[in-house]
C-alpha cells in the first residue's frame, strides 16, 4: 500500500516537473492560485516538494459563502505549514454586469490575479475542467478558439499563465491528496446544479460517460486538436496582417482582396491581439461583408465594448474607447 501511495505521488510530481522544466528559469517567481479546494491544495503541495523557483500563493476571497472567512483561514494555515507566503485578496462582485454569478466571480478572480507581481501564475485546472469547458463552449456555438478550451499556457498581462495539471484526471489528483494525507475545503456551491458548470459536471458529463466511458479524455484530446487548428489560423492571420497593415491600421484595397473567411479570421485575430472582446459571429460577418462591398464614399463602422472598427481615408482603424 505504501509503495502504491509513493508511486502516485512520484508520478504526479514528475509530470508537473517535466511540464515546468522547459518553461521556467531557476529563479522564477511563481504565483499559485489557491482556493483551498483539492486541486489547488495538491498543486501547491507538488510545487513545494519540487523546489522550482520562488513560490507565493494568492487566495481570492469572494465573500459569497458564509464559510469564506474559514476558507481563507484554512489557506493561511496551509501555506504556513508549507512555508509559502500567502496573499489574500478580497473582491466585490459586480451584480449589475449581467454576466451571471459564475462569470462575475471568475472576472473578479482573474482581476485579482492580474495584480500579482512576478513571472508566472500557475492554476490547478485539470482534465475534467477542460472537458467541461469544451462542452460548455460547444453548446454556446463557439468557434475553433473556444473549442480549444483552456490553453496550457498563455500571456496574462505581465505574467505567463500556466496550467501544469491540465492533462491530469480528477481521480489522480484526489489519489495524490489521499496518498500525502492532505486535507482541503469543499465549496458547498459545487453541488448546486443550477450553476452551469456544476450541471455539466454532475449531470451532463456523468450521463455521457455512462455511454462513452472515455468522454472526459476524448473531449480534452479534441481540445488539443482544436488548439492546433487555432494556432494555424493565427499564423494565417499574421501573414495576412503583414500584407494589409500600415502602422496600426489596415489598407482597404488589399483587405478587400481577402476571401470572406480569411477576412473574418484576420478581424478576430486583430481583436484578440488588442485584448478586445470579439463580437458574435453574425455581427462580425455582417461587418466583414460591408468592408468587402462598401462604396469608396462609405465608412463602415462596428462599435464594440472596447472601441470601434471604422473605415476612414481608405484605411480600417481600431479606435479604442478605454
Amino acid at each position: 500500500m505504501d509503495a502504491t501511495r509513493n508511486s502516485l505521488s512520484a508520478d504526479l510530481r514528475e509530470r508537473v516537473r517535466a511540464f515546468l522544466a522547459t518553461r521556467l528559469q531557476p529563479d522564477s517567481h511563481l504565483w499559485v492560485g489557491l482556493s483551498g479546494g483539492c486541486d489547488s491544495v495538491v498543486l501547491l503541495h507538488v510545487l513545494s516538494r519540487l523546489g522550482l523557483g520562488r513560490i507565493s500563493a494568492i487566495h481570492v476571497h469572494h465573500g459569497l459563502s458564509p464559510n469564506a472567512d474559514a476558507w481563507a483561514e484554512f489557506c493561511s494555515d496551509y501555506c504556513q505549514k508549507l512555508a509559502v507566503p500567502l496573499t489574500i485578496r478580497h473582491v466585490t462582485l459586480d451584480a449589475s454586469s449581467g454576466y451571471g454569478l459564475e462569470a462575475s466571480a471568475r472576472a473578479a478572480r482573474y482581476a485579482a490575479y492580474a495584480e500579482c507581481v512576478g513571472d508566472c501564475l500557475l492554476l490547478a485546472q485539470h482534465r475534467g475542467d477542460q472537458a467541461e469547458t469544451v462542452l460548455f463552449n460547444l453548446l454556446r456555438g463557439t468557434g475553433v478558439t473556444g473549442a480549444a478550451g483552456m490553453p496550457v499556457e498563455r500571456r496574462f498581462g505581465s505574467l505567463r499563465l500556466m496550467r501544469p495539471m491540465l492533462d491530469v484526471s480528477r481521480a489522480e489528483i484526489e489519489g495524490y491528496a489521499s496518498a500525502e494525507g492532505l486535507t482541503w475545503i469543499t465549496d458547498e456551491s459545487n453541488a448546486d446544479t443550477t450553476l452551469t458548470r456544476n450541471f455539466l459536471r454532475h449531470e451532463a458529463l456523468t450521463a455521457i460517460s455512462q455511454r462513452f466511458p472515455a468522454a472526459e479524455a476524448s473531449l480534452a484530446l479534441a481540445a488539443s486538436h482544436f488548439a492546433e487548428a487555432a494556432r494555424l489560423l493565427d499564423e494565417l492571420a499574421e501573414q495576412d496582417w503583414r500584407l494589409v497593415c500600415e502602422g496600426d491600421a489596415a489598407r482597404m484595397r488589399p483587405l478587400r482582396e481577402l476571401s470572406l473567411h480569411r477576412l473574418k479570421n484576420l478581424l478576430r485575430h486583430r481583436l484578440r491581439c488588442l485584448g478586445w472582446q470579439v463580437p458574435v459571429a453574425s455581427r462580425l460577418e455582417e461587418f466583414a461583408r460591408q468592408l468587402q462591398s462598401a462604396a469608396p464614399d462609405r465608412h463602415p463602422e462596428l462599435r464594440l465594448p472596447d472601441g470601434k472598427m471604422r473605415v476612414a481615408g481608405g484605411m480600417l482603424h481600431w479606435l479604442s474607447e478605454k
